[in-house]
């Protein structure tokens, strides 16, 4: 799926994207709209991944929305 369109849809895709990493706060969905290396960047921080697997489960997470 294409990154404007993933902004562009960020409300209806919040609530998946909440279910997969329930660690975020509702906060840093907000504030992501979308942000795909915004969002990489706070999996990172929150679980404590290397910046590969948090980029590498964005894009999963972004392929099964197609």
């Amino acid at each position: 799926m294409n990154k404007d369109i993933i902004a562009g849809k960020w409300t209806q895709i919040k609530g998946q994207a909440q279910a997969k990493w329930g660690d975020l706060t509702d906060d840093v969905f907000d504030v992501a709209e979308g942000n795909s290396e915004y969002l990489a960047g706070k999996l990172q921080e929150q679980y404590g991944w290397a910046r590969e697997r948090a980029e590498r489960e964005v894009r999963e997470f972004e392929k099964t929305l197609h």
